[in-house]
C-alpha cells in the first residue's frame, strides 16, 4: 500500500454525506460495491451505493470519489442517477461480507466478520480491501459469551470469501480476467459463445464494458449492447469515447440511435449528433471532443495537472490545446498547441499563452484520412487539432484513430504477437 495512504473502516461510512465540488449535498452512503477475487487476492472496490433524498439508491464509481475524509465523501464529474442494480459479480459490504462467518487460515477457527477497512492503491485511483476485523467464539448460542476476543488481520488470513478457483459462472470468468488490458479482454470475449458473452458483458461495469466495446468488432458490439436494457445501453455509450461512441452509433438502424440518444445526458447526446453529422473517413468523423482544453492565462503547473489524468490515453495527454473562451468544444478562438515536452522544459508558473505553437496548421474537419495519415506522418505527431472556418477547436484526431481506419475492418480478428515465442497473460487467458 501507499506510505501515509489512509485506511478507512467501512463501519465509519456508513451514512455519511456525500457532497459534489460545490459543497452541495447530494446524498449519504447506504454501501459499498466490491467484486471478489480468485483465491486470497483482496476484493477491488468498485463504488458507492449512495441514496439521495428522493429514496432512490445509485451507484456511484469510486473512479469519482476524490476524497474520503472528516465524515464526508466528496465526489466530482456528473452522477448518474439511474437506480443501482447488483451485477452477479458485485457484492455488497454491508449487505453481504460484515456479519459472515470466516475461517482464519493459521488456526482454522470460524469467526465472525465485524468491519472490513479498504485503502487506495498506491499512485492510483484504485481501491482494495485490506484488512477484516473478525471475533472469535460462536455467532450464537444461549451459552454464548457476550463478547470475544476480537482482532483485525490481513484479507488473506481468512478463507470464505473469495471465488472458487476452478469456477465456471461469469463471476469466476471475470475474476480471472481482471487484469487483462481491455484489448486482451475484447479477445477474449470475441472468442466466447454468444450466451457466454452476453453474460460477461452484463456483468462488467459500465467504465470497463466501455473500454472493451472499443476494442471489440463492429458486429460484436452491436451483438453486445443490443443485449443490454436500454438505459444501461446508453450509459455504456457514455462512457465510451464520443467518437467510438458516435462509430457505433451509426451502424445501428436509425429509430434504435434515436431511442439511444434519448435515454442519454443532453449533453453528451448533442456531442454524439454533432460527430455523426461528418463524414465516417474524414478529421471530423474521427475526432474525439474531449482533447485538454485550457485558457491563454493558464500555467505550465495548470496544465501538467490536467495531463496526468489517467483516464486520459497517452495521445490525448501529449500535447494540449490553448485557445479562448468557451473551454469545451466547439470552443472560442483556438490559438495554439503546447507539447508535452515542452511543459517539461518551463518553470510551472510560465503562462501557456507564452510558450504556444502557432506555426502547425490544424486539420480542417472535412479532410480526408488519407490527408490525415499524411499529416501525422509528414509532423511525427501522435494528436492533432480539428478547426473550423470560424476558428473554433471542435477535437483532436489520435494516431491510433488513424490507426484503425486505415486497417483492414477485420484486423481485429487475426492474432498479434510481438513474439512468437511468448505466452504473456493475455495468451494464457484466450488458451482457457
Amino acid at each position: 500500500m501507499a506510505a501515509g495512504a489512509p485506511r478507512i473502516f467501512v463501519s465509519h461510512l456508513a451514512g455519511v454525506p456525500v457532497f459534489d465540488p460545490n459543497g452541495d449535498q447530494v446524498g449519504r452512503v447506504r454501501d459499498l460495491v466490491v467484486m471478489l477475487r480468485v483465491g486470497r487476492r483482496p476484493p477491488r472496490v468498485l463504488g458507492v451505493v449512495v441514496e439521495l433524498s428522493t429514496r432512490r439508491r445509485i451507484f456511484l464509481p469510486m473512479t469519482r470519489v476524490t476524497g474520503i475524509e472528516s465524515g464526508q465523501v466528496i465526489i466530482t464529474g456528473v452522477m448518474n442517477v439511474r437506480r443501482f442494480e447488483q451485477r452477479p459479480t458485485e457484492r455488497l459490504v454491508f449487505g453481504e461480507l460484515l456479519d459472515r462467518r470466516v475461517t482464519l487460515t493459521e488456526t482454522g477457527e470460524e469467526v465472525t466478520v465485524l468491519d472490513v477497512s479498504v485503502q487506495q492503491l498506491p499512485a492510483r485511483r484504485d481501491w482494495e480491501v485490506d484488512r477484516v476485523f473478525v471475533r472469535k467464539g460462536k455467532k450464537g448460542g444461549a451459552f454464548r459469551r457476550a463478547k470475544g476476543e476480537t482482532l483485525t488481520v490481513e484479507w488473506s488470513a481468512v478463507t470464505g470469501f473469495s471465488l472458487e478457483e476452478h469456477g465456471q459462472g461469469a463471476e469466476s470468468l471475470l475474476a480471472t480476467f481482471e487484469q487483462l488490458r481491455p484489448a486482451d479482454l475484447a479477445n477474449v470475449l470475441h472468442h466466447l459463445s454468444a450466451k457466454r458473452r452476453a453474460e460477461v458483458a452484463a456483468a462488467l461495469d459500465d467504465d470497463r464494458l466501455a473500454d472493451v466495446l472499443e476494442e471489440l468488432p463492429e458486429d460484436d458490439q452491436i451483438e453486445i449492447l443490443g443485449k443490454l436494457k436500454e438505459e444501461r445501453a446508453a450509459d455504456v455509450l457514455e462512457a465510451m469515447d464520443p467518437d467510438d461512441a458516435a462509430d457505433l452509433l451509426s451502424e445501428l438502424p436509425e429509430a434504435d440511435t434515436e431511442r439511444l440518444l434519448s435515454l442519454m445526458q443532453p449533453a453528451d447526446a448533442a456531442e454524439m449528433r454533432r460527430l455523426m453529422s461528418y463524414e465516417e473517413h474524414t478529421a471530423g468523423g474521427l475526432m474525439t471532443t474531449e482533447p485538454i482544453v485550457l485558457r491563454p492565462d493558464a500555467t505550465v503547473a495548470d496544465a501538467l495537472a490536467r495531463v496526468r489524468n489517467p483516464d486520459l490515453s497517452p495521445a490525448l495527454a501529449a500535447q494540449v490545446y490553448v485557445c479562448r473562451p468557451p473551454d469545451e468544444t466547439p470552443t472560442g478562438k483556438y490559438l495554439g498547441t503546447v507539447h508535452f515536452q515542452r511543459l517539461l522544459r518551463d518553470p510551472p508558473y510560465t503562462l501557456v499563452s507564452s510558450i504556444v505553437d502557432t506555426d502547425l496548421q490544424p486539420l480542417d474537419p472535412d479532410a480526408a484520412l488519407p490527408a490525415v495519415a499524411g499529416f501525422f506522418a509528414t509532423y511525427d505527431m501522435v494528436a492533432a487539432p480539428v478547426v473550423d472556418e470560424a476558428g473554433r477547436l471542435l477535437g483532436a484526431v489520435t494516431v491510433d484513430d488513424v490507426l484503425d481506419h486505415m486497417l483492414p475492418e477485420d484486423w481485429r480478428e487475426h492474432e498479434f504477437h510481438l513474439d512468437e515465442g511468448y505466452e504473456g497473460e493475455g495468451a494464457a487467458a484466450h488458451d482457457s
